[in-house]
């Protein structure tokens, strides 16, 4: 460091901000000591800053699964947040494995990372009482947790699953599938028990739950297969799916059977309305959750915790409404 600020013509402490706070430093400033960088193939110890500064500059990312593609999105806004504090997004996923998660969160508190955002859902006391016990700014995320040990931002599931059942039964479906998976999972939980809200008390309504091992694209081929091989009375005339690649499947089935229809005999409905949807082959129906602004909210509920001195100090929850976006797949009344 010393040969970089003698070589920029800047002082020892005007290289440190640059290392630690870019953003801190003149852009001419920031030139020069890039260039005496760059000449003196000068790599800082990153290491050694961790231990003396006593936290890296990684944040760490535990998502549920990867295979889907909102996590990416989410991801994706988290990053560019987390630049602009000059911090690193680092990412792992559960796959569903709460065990997994619990070794992972122990890995990430040895390393004494920046802070954890936790999207899994399957989160067990053990984890939380690490992360409580190392004092880790630690946020919840699509996991609304009203409580003082950790902050929280959430999409409010609940509420996004009842509008795209109450659409569905406007549209004068009757039989609707809840494609979904294992209800132990929080945010599942929730998109079916907005489900089941939105038929309770309408007269000739049913709510049928179809599970699914996983939440992929595949996974939504099966189910369509399975429900294209039923006769035409026992199939369900709606589908509301828990996410937008099993709804992409569901549909890719079905509509290789030239006998039904997307939407006059099944209309269909995801959720997360991630990027590609709207150009499908059947623009899809979908729950919109603002990807960008979740990502960029969860970094900065972290670095509230950690401006605060500890994660006590600045816990908030933040429950985000989402948008029933429709499209083509659903519209059965004009």
């Amino acid at each position: 460091m010393k040969d970089v600020a003698l070589r920029a013509s800047v002082s020892l402490g005007t290289v440190s901000k640059y290392l630690n706070a870019p953003h801190r430093v003149a852009p001419a400033t920031q030139q020069r000591i890039r260039d005496a960088v760059d000449a003196l193939g000068y790599t800082r110890n990153e290491a050694a800053r961790q231990l003396k500064s006593g936290r890296s500059r990684v944040l760490a990312f535990v998502a549920l699964e990867l295979n889907n593609p909102f996590f990416g999105e989410v991801a994706e806004g988290m990053e560019r947040r987390a630049a602009e504090d000059d911090l690193y997004l680092s990412i792992v996923s559960t796959s569903g494995s709460a065990e997994r998660e619990t070794d992972y969160i122990r890995m990430l508190v040895q390393q004494r990372v920046y802070g954890v955002i936790l999207a899994s859902g399957t989160t067990r006391p053990e984890a939380f009482d690490i992360l409580r016990t190392a004092g880790m700014p630690t946020v919840l995320m699509d996991a609304y947790a009203v409580s003082a040990r950790f902050s929280s931002c959430s999409i409010n599931d609940y509420s996004g699953a009842r509008k795209a059942t109450e659409h569905l039964i406007a549209q004068g479906c009757r039989r609707i599938a809840f494609v979904g998976g294992e209800n132990h999972t929080y945010q599942i939980a929730e998109r079916l028990r907005g489900a089941s809200a939105a038929i309770e008390g309408v007269e000739g309504v049913a709510l049928e739950v179809v599970p699914t091992v996983d939440r992929s694209v595949h996974a939504g081929l099966r189910v369509g297969r399975e429900l294209a091989a039923r006769p035409s009375y026992e199939r369900p005339d709606g589908i509301f799916a828990a996410n937008d690649s099993l709804a992409i499947g569901a549909i890719g089935a079905l509509t290789r059977d030239r006998r039904i229809s997307i939407p006059r005999d099944i209309a269909v409905v995801g959720y997360d309305d991630v990027d590609f949807v709207a150009a499908s082959a059947v623009p899809l129906t979908s729950v919109r959750r603002p990807r960008e602004v979740f990502g960029r909210r969860a970094v900065d509920l972290i670095r509230d915790q950690v401006d605060a001195g500890s994660p006590g100090g600045a816990i908030e929850h933040v429950l985000i409404e989402p948008e029933l976006i429709v499209r083509e797949s659903s519209i059965r009344c004009v």
